[in-house]
């Protein structure tokens, strides 16, 4: 049986998991908007230029249910970022349909001089944490996110198993 840390009788959302997570990346996305806006971006143009850098999401689609943004308000930061010539779309070769971003060389080196931006935040945010409890934050929040994963696979196949075959 698993455990029963939330109980329907006594739940309440601002003791949730879920609105704690979520309050923080709201929060987080605030702080981060406020300091980058002193340097001409916003966070979710950031965010799509990491996903870039580090390979987390290569197209619009795979950003969008990444991050959970909308498709249309995605398109417009990928046209901004494209006309400052920081991105580039590239047709697929195999696939013309599909496009794939990639960062040109100087959305490179602007993704790169925002990431001292982004540590100075985490690191205030961060300040009355110790590195043993930062450690212990993000091994537990990796667990939480490897166990909803799980969680969304398992349920894709259990539909996947009971949907009839045509």
């Amino acid at each position: 049986m698993l455990k029963q840390h939330y109980k329907a009788a006594t739940y309440k959302a601002k003791a949730s998991i879920g609105y704690l997570v979520k309050r923080a990346h709201a929060l987080m996305h605030d702080n981060m908007d406020s300091a980058f806006a002193e340097q001409g971006f916003t966070f979710m143009q950031w965010v799509v230029m990491m996903y870039l850098r580090d390979g987390i999401a290569l197209n619009p689609k795979d950003i969008c249910g990444q991050f959970r943004h909308d498709s249309g308000a995605l398109t417009r930061v990928i046209d901004q970022l494209a006309e400052r010539g920081l991105l580039e779309r590239v047709r697929g070769l195999v696939d013309r349909r599909t496009v794939d971003l990639h960062l040109t060389p100087a959305g490179r080196a602007a993704v790169e001089g925002l990431i001292p931006t982004v540590v100075g935040k985490l690191n205030t945010a961060l300040a009355d944490f110790s590195s043993a409890e930062v450690k212990e934050f993000t091994r537990l929040l990796n667990k939480l996110n490897d166990a909803m994963q799980l969680n969304l696979e398992r349920a894709a196949s259990d539909t996947d198993v009971a949907a009839p075959k045509e």
